[in-house]
């Protein structure tokens, strides 16, 4: 008997923090998967990393710590969930800034994984940056990174210090200065061209510059975004490998 409760505590304080840790990433945490399916992922997740493990602390089932310990592990499960979604928002941020600027803003359509109304830029750049995830195995890391947690992040009452809490709220300012990064040359692009408009269109007042600048931009943006994703998988590598670094920053 005794036995069977060491094997339930080394299994169920890693399927908490995997479970969580499913729920709220990019691609498990859609809409499009079943809860279902990734309950029984990180079951299957969680059986086959447990003997892995470092050993798991004994607590009383029915005591008040044991609530406690599965607070903090849903809490880091969801913590290293949402880095991962913020990596993603930064591609779907950047192509709202490179819509706006073109004209683009108002063509929108549902994203059918998080079920809100996305630009259409936004969309393309998602369904893209999930396509080299996943062919970079991408997938696998995020399963390694949340294997990883339990040894430096181990299963206890005290998972994060004061300093990592801030660290993940402050991790919205680095997702719209990387957005801004990755749309400056589309964007930069854009002024100068709505610069030499507005120029125009102070020199000859007659010119209807607005029937002739919103289609000559719109089509100069999707030119401009053609020629950006010759170097969008170096923008990719660059800002994954920062967000992998601040992740294991905010874990230590």
């Amino acid at each position: 008997m005794l036995q069977i409760e060491q094997w339930i505590s080394a299994f169920i304080w890693p399927f908490f923090r995997i479970a969580s840790f499913f729920m709220a990433v990019p691609l498990l945490g859609s809409q499009l998967i079943n809860a279902r399916v990734r309950l029984m992922l990180a079951l299957a997740v969680a059986g086959t990393v447990a003997p892995l493990l470092p050993p798991m602390p004994e607590f009383d089932a029915l005591s008040f710590n044991t609530y406690l310990v599965v607070g903090q592990q849903i809490l880091v499960g969801g913590i290293l969930g949402f880095l991962f979604q913020i990596f993603y928002q930064i591609f779907v941020l950047g192509g709202q800034m490179i819509a706006m600027q073109m004209g683009l803003g108002f063509a929108s359509m549902t994203d059918p994984t998080n079920g809100i109304s996305v630009v259409m830029l936004g969309q393309f750049y998602l369904t893209l940056i999930m396509m080299i995830f996943i062919s970079l195995n991408g997938h696998l890391v995020m399963i390694e990174i949340v294997v990883r947690s339990f040894d430096v992040v181990p299963v206890s009452l005290s998972a994060f210090s004061r300093e990592s809490y801030w660290r993940v709220a402050m991790s919205g300012s680095w997702m719209f200065s990387a957005a801004m990064l990755m749309a400056l040359p589309a964007v930069t692009a854009l002024l100068v061209v709505n610069m030499a408009f507005g120029i125009m269109s102070r020199a000859a007042p007659q010119l209807n510059i607005l029937a002739v600048g919103f289609p000559f931009t719109m089509v100069l943006g999707l030119f401009i975004n053609w020629v950006n994703l010759g170097g969008f998988l170096d923008q990719y590598m660059r800002i994954s490998s920062f967000v992998l670094t601040y992740i294991e920053s905010v874990f230590l």
